[in-house]
C-alpha cells in the first residue's frame, strides 16, 4: 500500500463522521481472550495495523481467529505455544500476555516492547507487579520469560504511577490466580472499565473503590464472552479540533461525553463549541471570533489524556495569544514541534516548567510547550514520527494552505480505521501516492 498523503488543505470540513473501536481497548481485550478455553466474540473491532499484530501473536499461541467486518470471533482451546520470543511486528501488548499464559500454561515468553517512541516506557511496574503475584522472571534481549510453577496467587500490589499497561497487567493476571488481589494507586481510563466489564461477563470477580484501588478475587475458571468495545475517544478529539481548526462543523458520531468532559471543557475555554446529541457531538465555532489561549497540563483519567495534546497543539496554533502545555506523562512528546515550526507555528519547547513537584523536573526531558498564535501555516512535507504526531501531521496539512505531504502513514494505518476515506466524506482533500 501507497506510504504516502497528499494533503490539499485551507478548507473548513463538514458532514459527519463515525468513530471506530478503540484502539487502546481492543489489543487487551483479544489477549483476554486467551484467559478461557471458550469462543469469545468482540464487536465493533477497527480494521487497523495493531489487530492484526495481535492476531499474530495469538494465532502464533494457537487461537483461532474469524474477522468478518467488524466482528472477531476467537477461540483458544488449547495452549499451543507458550513461548513467542518475537513476531514480524512490534507493539507494546505482548508483555500483557504474560498472565494469561502464565495461568494456562505456567510458562511464558513474549517480545520486548515496540510501538511509539515516546521515551524509555519502562516496564519494571509490570515486573515488579507480577513479581508480587509470584512469577519469576528474565529479560533476554529480546525477549521477556516467566515462571510460575506453583501458579500465581494473590497480592497486594501498589504503583508508584497509575501506569495503564502496569494496571491492565495486574488485573489480567489476578482474575485467574489464588486468592485475593488489591491494586492501589491504579489507572481508571475508560479503556480498563471497558476491560473490567468484558472480564465481569467472563465470570471474573473485581470491585473498583476509590481512591484508585481495584480489587480482584481470582476464580478458578471463566468462560467465554459476547463484548462490544467502546468508541476511540483519541479519535473523538482529533475530529473535533480538525472541526473547529477549519472553521466547519462535524458531528461525531457514537462521540460519549463521559469520556470527554476534561476536553470538552477546554473547547469552552478557547471559544468554540459543541452540542451533545443522541448519536454523538456536533464540534464547531459558534462565531468568526478569534479562539483564545489554554493553559493545558496533561494527567492520568480523568485528566487531560496525553493522546489528546498532539490535535490540540494543531488547533492552538490557530488561537490568539500564549498557549502552553506540561506534559506529565510521557518524557519526550514534543518532537513535532520542529515540523508545526517549518510550517509557520511559533512553538518552544523547554526542559523546565513552572510548577513544582514536577516529576519530571531537573532529568533534562523536554515536556513544557508554549505555543504564540495565531500563525497560519502553509504545507510542507513531513514524516510521520509516531502514531499521534502522524494524526497531527494530517490536521496540521488539512489546515494548512497548499499542498502537503506526509510519509510514513503505515503508522498511522496502525491506529486509526480507513483514515483517508473517512475524511474524504467530510469535504478532504486527501489521497494516497
Amino acid at each position: 500500500m501507497a506510504d504516502t498523503f497528499i494533503i490539499t488543505g485551507g478548507r473548513p470540513l463538514f458532514g459527519e463522521i463515525k468513530l471506530a473501536g478503540a484502539k487502546n481497548a481492543v489489543s487487551k481485550m483479544m489477549v483476554a481472550t486467551l484467559l478461557t478455553d471458550e469462543p469469545c466474540i468482540l464487536e465493533n473491532v477497527p480494521e487497523i495495523g495493531e489487530v492484526g499484530i495481535i492476531t499474530e501473536l495469538l494465532t502464533t499461541i494457537g487461537s483461532e481467529i474469524e474477522i468478518v467486518g467488524s466482528v472477531a470471533k476467537i477461540a483458544t482451546p488449547v495452549i499451543k505455544r507458550n513461548r513467542v520470543p518475537e513476531l514480524t511486528r512490534r507493539n507494546r501488548i505482548p508483555i500483557l500476555a504474560l498472565g494469561p499464559l502464565l495461568a494456562r500454561a505456567g510458562e511464558a515468553e513474549v517480545p520486548v516492547l515496540g510501538g511509539d517512541k515516546l521515551g524509555a516506557r519502562p516496564v519494571d511496574i509490570h515486573l515488579e507487579a507480577l513479581a508480587k503475584l509470584g512469577a519469576r522472571l528474565e529479560i533476554t534481549k529480546g525477549s521477556y520469560r516467566a515462571w510460575a510453577p506453583q501458579g500465581l496467587h494473590g497480592a497486594e500490589v501498589e504503583l508508584r504511577f497509575p501506569s495503564v499497561g502496569a494496571t491492565e497487567n495486574v488485573i489480567l493476571s489476578a482474575v485467574l490466580a489464588k486468592g485475593k488481589t488489591v491494586i492501589r494507586n491504579a489507572a481508571l481510563e475508560p479503556e480498563i472499565v471497558d476491560l473490567v466489564k468484558m472480564l465481569q461477563k467472563m465470570g471474573a470477580i473485581i470491585e473498583l473503590a476509590p481512591p484508585r484501588t481495584i480489587t480482584i478475587e481470582g476464580v478458578a475458571k471463566l468462560h467465554g464472552v459476547h463484548h462490544r468495545i467502546i468508541p476511540d475517544r483519541n479519535e473523538a478529539v482529533s475530529f473535533a479540533c480538525l472541526a473547529i481548526a477549519t472553521g466547519g462543523r462535524i458531528l461525531v458520531k457514537d462521540a460519549r461525553q463521559d469520556d470527554l468532559i476534561t476536553f470538552l471543557n477546554s473547547v469552552r475555554r478557547m471559544g468554540a463549541e459543541y452540542e451533545v446529541a443522541d448519536d454523538g457531538i456536533a464540534f464547531f465555532r459558534p462565531h468568526a471570533g478569534a479562539l483564545r489561549a489554554l493553559q493545558i497540563e496533561t494527567a492520568v483519567h480523568p485528566g487531560f489524556m496525553t493522546d489528546w495534546q498532539q490535535p490540540l497543539v494543531a488547533l492552538l496554533t490557530q488561537a490568539e495569544g500564549r498557549s502552553t502545555i506540561h506534559e506529565t506523562i510521557y518524557e519526550e512528546r514534543f518532537g513535532y514541534a520542529e515540523d508545526l515550526n517549518r510550517m509557520g507555528a511559533k512553538i518552544a519547547v523547554a526542559n523546565e516548567c513552572p510548577f513544582s513537584g514536577c516529576r519530571f523536573a531537573g532529568k533534562g526531558y523536554y515536556h513544557y510547550a508554549t505555543i504564540e498564535g495565531p500563525t497560519p501555516l502553509r504545507s510542507a512535507k513531513l514524516a510521520v514520527r509516531d502514531l499521534r504526531s502522524g494524526m497531527l501531521d494530517i490536521l496540521a496539512a488539512l489546515i494548512a494552505d497548499g499542498v502537503s505531504e506526509v510519509s510514513g502513514i503505515s503508522e498511522i494505518d496502525r491506529g486509526y480505521e480507513h483514515i483517508d476515506g473517512r475524511l474524504r466524506q467530510l469535504g478532504a482533500e486527501i489521497r494516497r501516492a
